[in-house]
Parts: structure tokens; sequence; C-alpha cells
């Protein structure tokens, strides 16, 4: 037990194990039934950043049980080649979080909820496409991680990109040293000086790389050569079918490069939830919304009351 209000637990995933922390409602006990949420943490992050320590905290606070988890071949979980961001794999891992969660006494099963901020807030939307045991949808942020590569992170040219990485993986299967790339510079300044203006990856840096929200284990890196799985890949793919859900879709109004303010007005468009409501945070970034005490109270103001009343 890490502490009386987490849990640090390891469970199997599909050849490995995961980590995760619990946390857990104020006067907890172990007799009752409580309803639970899973807490997906975004690209090149880690459970101890925003989706445990900020969301995950702030619902267990209102009488959830949240398990917040370090995706495969990330973080302290398991997996090899380490630093894999495969969108499949991270959508499996919800589901493994799932599996968990119905196993401990003290969850009613009938009661579970998903939340995922940035990349994990797309993740979650998809995993809820296709498993129904996730009864209602927040996304914080979200930004589907396949448009993302295919645009921004492979600066347009996605057929180019896969060339390299073709070549890469193809040497790293002959020897080579596996390229594992950091998603941003090193410090703001360092990327200011190198032409970045983009307010999402100028404000990543400021998070990731500085005291305010650096960790250990928030590696922001991925390794290049299997970035290919992303690239297919479509987080909103069929959600006008199977994402029945009630939805909740948190954006700031401030677009960035990454691209979750129009990733959330496309779900909340595509999705076929008849119960569906989107949240602007005026005069907020995508960033803010990770930490920042405002935008997160607005945030949270809306999606408390929303799992409450549908769980």
């Amino acid at each position: 037990m890490a502490s009386d209000k987490i849990r640090s637990v390891t469970y199997r995933n599909l050849g490995w194990d995961s980590a995760a922390d619990i946390h857990l409602p104020p006067n907890f006990d172990e007799t009752k039934k409580y309803p639970a949420i899973v807490s997906t943490h975004p690209i090149g992050s880690c459970k101890e950043q925003t989706s445990g320590n900020v969301y995950g905290a702030a619902l267990a606070k209102e009488g959830f049980v949240v398990i917040a988890f370090d995706a495969s071949f990330q973080g302290a979980s398991g997996g090899e080649p380490r630093f894999i961001e495969d969108p499949s794999i991270r959508v499996s891992d919800i589901r493994f979080a799932i599996d968990y969660l119905v196993t401990l006494p003290y969850v009613d099963a009938d009661r579970i909820g998903a939340i995922g901020v940035c990349g994990g807030g797309a993740y979650t939307i998809h995993a809820a496409m296709t498993d129904h045991r996730i009864k209602v949808v927040t996304s914080i942020t979200g930004v589907n991680f396949g448009r993302l590569i295919r645009e921004g992170f492979s600066n347009f040219d996605p057929v180019a990109a896969l060339e390299a990485m073709g070549k890469q993986r193809t040497a790293e299967a002959r020897g080579a040293e596996r390229n594992v790339i950091d998603y941003l510079p090193p410090s703001v300044e360092e990327g200011k000086k190198a032409g970045v203006t983009d307010i999402d990856v100028l404000e990543a840096t400021d998070y990731y790389k500085t005291a305010r929200g650096q960790q250990p284990h928030g590696a922001t890196s991925g390794l290049f050569s299997f970035n290919s799985a992303a690239m297919g890949w479509d987080a909103f793919l069929h959600a006008e079918v199977l994402l029945t859900q009630p939805l909740m879709v948190v954006i700031g109004d401030k677009p960035g490069g990454f691209g979750a303010y129009r990733d959330g007005w496309k779900i909340y468009g595509r999705a076929a939830s008849k119960d569906k409501q989107i949240v602007v945070a005026e005069g907020w970034s995508h960033y803010d919304l990770y930490d920042r005490p405002e935008p997160v109270a607005l945030a949270l103001a809306k999606a408390i009351p929303f799992f409450k009343e549908r769980l």
C-alpha cells in the first residue's frame, strides 16, 4: 500500500504485468461496493501525472474507486521493447484494467466509467466502443493519436515517415540500436531557439520538462520504428455505430498543433451517444487542462456530476 488512499498494484496483461495505482475514496470500507473509473494517461506520460494525481485523485475524493495505470511498455509496467506507443495495445490496456477492477470485491462491476487525458482521452473513447462494460466516458482534451502521427508527427508526409520507420525497424532487427525519440525539446528555451512556436509543443515542454509535472516515468518518448502501428489507426472509427454510452468531451478553446480542439468537436458530432455533452474551457489551452487549478476545476465541475448521475 502506497498510502492510506492509494494502493499500488500489479496485474497480468497479455504477456507481462501492468502497474497501477488505485485511488480510494475517503472513509473507504472494504465491505462496501463502489462505482469505479479507469483513468488513462497521455502519450509519453505515466500514472503519477495528470491521469492519477489530478483527475484520479479528484474523482476518488468524490466517492469513486479510480485505477490509474501505466501503459504497456512504459512507466512501471512490463513489456519489451520499451517505449512502444501502439494504439491497439493502449486500448487493450484499458480492458485489462477493467478485468482487474471486476475482481475486486469492493467494486460494482455494473458501475464502471472511464476517463482519459490527451491521447488517453481518445484511447478511452475507442475502448468504450468495443467494451461496453464502460458505462460512461469522459475525454479531457482528447487527441486522436492516429491523426496526429499522420499529420504533425510525420511532418505531414506519412508515407515518407513510414519508409523511414521501415528502414529503422529492419536495421534494429539486424542488431542496430533502438531509436527512441523524445517527442519534445529539452526545454522551452531550447524549443524556441530551434524555431518552435506551437503552443502545444511549448506548453507540453513546460509541463513535462520542469518541476511542474516532471516524473521519473513520464518519459515523453516513443520507439520510432514501432510508430508505424499508429499510422493506419483512427480513434473514432465506427463511433457513429458503436459509441452509444453517455459521453462528455472537455476541450480548451486555445487550439494547438496536437489538435484536441478539432478532435473534440469531431467526436462530439460523430458519436452515436444520445446523451452527450461538450464542455469548452474558454481562455484555456490543452496543457492548462492537465493541472492548472482553474480549468481543471471547471472540467471536474462538469465531469463529477456527469459520472455520479450515470453511475
